[in-house]
């Protein structure tokens, strides 16, 4: 969620900050193999951008991440909850 999260803030005027604020995990299998994650909650994280670009306020959202083995198993999901916020220009 991370890389998105900074796809949709790079070079953005104004500059706009990220934070992690939340975090949970489940883990549904044990992970013997190559574990690849994968978030297709890439719009709500734009929309959450563009939003805090609009009002100038700080915009959270909570976003998936889906562990899969190699097989296709889930074996995790972790929930990260960002804020988003337009950095304020100091005088």
């Amino acid at each position: 969620t991370g890389v998105l999260a900074l796809s949709y803030i790079h070079k953005r005027k104004p500059k706009v900050s990220m934070l992690v604020f939340d975090i949970h995990a489940n883990f549904s299998k044990k992970a013997t193999t190559k574990i690849f994650f994968t978030c297709e909650d890439g719009l709500k994280i734009k929309n959450a951008v563009e939003e805090s670009l609009k009002t100038g306020e700080g915009v959270t959202v909570k976003v998936k991440s889906t562990g899969k083995n190699i097989n296709g198993d889930v074996v995790s999901e972790f929930y990260f909850t960002w804020t988003f916020k337009p950095v304020s220009r100091k005088s």
